[in-house]
C-alpha cells in the first residue's frame, strides 16, 4: 500500500509540472487535453489515503 502511495505522489508532482508548464506556454492555441489539475487532485488524493492505509496496518 506504501508503493500505491509513493507512486501517487509521484504523478502528483509529475501533474503538477504539467499544469505548471500549461499554464505558462509560450503558444496560447495549443491547449492540449490531459486534465492535469483533475489529475494531480486525484493522485493527492490517493497518496493520502494509501499512504494513511499503510501506517495504520
Amino acid at each position: 500500500m506504501l508503493t500505491i502511495g509513493i507512486s501517487a505522489a509521484a504523478l502528483f508532482g509529475f501533474a503538477e509540472i504539467a499544469n505548471w508548464r500549461r499554464n505558462n506556454r509560450r503558444d496560447i492555441d495549443k491547449v492540449g487535453f490531459m486534465p492535469w489539475r483533475g489529475i494531480a487532485l486525484a493522485s493527492a488524493a490517493i497518496a493520502i489515503f494509501a499512504t494513511a492505509f499503510a501506517l495504520k496496518g
